[in-house]
């Protein structure tokens, strides 16, 4: 079990210095329908033929990464980094 605080003092990038900054955790936006591989994927699925690529399953892991937002808490700057933490099964902020 990995307990981070929400708030972080740190290093920001943009006002040189540290500052205080409010941690979340990252998650992966949602998949554009019209990305250059989505496109070619639905145009060779379609029609007769069933599922045309190889569908992975030798999955190895079975944790992810933990990637922590960073963004700073300045009124002024509100800049925002990632931070990889390692891996664990369980994942808690506060």
């Amino acid at each position: 079990m990995v307990n981070v605080p929400k708030t972080r003092r740190t290093f920001c990038k943009k006002c040189g210095k540290h500052q205080p900054h409010k941690v979340t955790q990252y998650k992966k936006g949602k998949d554009s329908l019209y990305a250059q591989g989505k496109r070619r994927y639905d145009r060779k699925q379609s029609g007769y033929g069933g599922q045309t690529k190889p569908i992975f399953r030798k999955k190895a892991k079975t944790t992810k990464k933990i990637v922590l937002r960073l963004e700073c808490v300045e009124p002024n700057c509100r800049s925002k980094r990632m931070l990889a933490i390692k891996r664990c099964k369980h994942f808690e902020l506060g």
